[in-house]
């Protein structure tokens, strides 16, 4: 799976060890190492995943995401020296597919790598077309990697994507915050389950006619979440 992978950090020793991490890889890279930077050149060599530093000068990482997920869902995986629960929250609130905290293994941020694009390119495989799944409004393409809601489309990270397809493939059923993150990150890391609070939430922006009081993405308190299992 070869992608073109831009790499936003600024210390010049950091991004050079993941480019060439991503050489071995088979990969392609880019390096920039400003915010700045990183915005021109995602719009103008469209990259398949950014991995995105947050102490970037210029305009911060997380700026940089606020800024793409306005009107791209590129993939993105930050990393961060900020280790607190509320800081990488916050980057899963702006949208971010994965994090990682530093220091980090190369081995590692190349495992997450082909996780989030293996995940990002699940259509044109030459798989049987899997049908369209529908529940509480909305309709998940497993084969084109789209969602609609209510007829219109709705733009999704890889996680939000894996989310939705899961409990849209079982509406009513009741998911734990475990079951959900093993469907958007895997089982072979630790990781905060809150962060799946960060994927709903962003969710229910998205489909929800009132977000504060949620129709379709409902909380099943002490439990998890559910789809709406019922007609809307």
């Amino acid at each position: 799976m070869c992608a073109y992978v831009l790499v936003a950090e600024d210390d010049e020793m950091q991004a050079e060890l993941i480019r060439r991490s991503l050489l071995l890889e088979g990969h392609t890279a880019g390096v920039v190492h400003d915010g700045r930077s990183a915005l021109d050149e995602v719009r103008r060599g469209r990259p398949d995943l950014i991995v995105l530093d947050l102490m970037l000068p210029v305009i911060d990482g997380y700026g940089v995401c606020r800024a793409l997920r306005q009107d791209d869902d590129i993939p993105i995986l930050m990393l961060t020296a900020r280790s607190t629960e509320d800081d990488v929250l916050l980057g899963l609130e702006l949208g971010a597919d994965d994090y990682m905290t530093k220091p980090y293994s190369p081995r590692e941020l190349m495992a997450r790598i082909r996780t989030v694009l293996r995940r990002s390119r699940r259509q044109g495989t030459g798989r049987a077309a899997s049908p369209v799944v529908r529940a509480a409004g909305l309709a998940v393409d497993p084969e084109r990697h789209e969602v609609h809601c209510d007829g219109s489309p709705v733009e999704c990270t890889p996680g939000e994507y894996e989310i939705l397809l899961a409990m849209a493939s079982e509406p009513g059923r009741v998911f734990s915050r475990r079951q959900l993150l093993q469907c958007t990150r895997g089982i072979d890391r630790a990781s905060t389950e809150r962060a799946v609070d960060a994927h709903i939430m962003n969710l229910r922006r998205k489909i929800e006619p009132d977000p504060r009081r949620p129709v379709r993405l409902l909380t099943v308190f002490g439990v998890g979440y559910k789809l709406n299992g019922e007609r809307l």
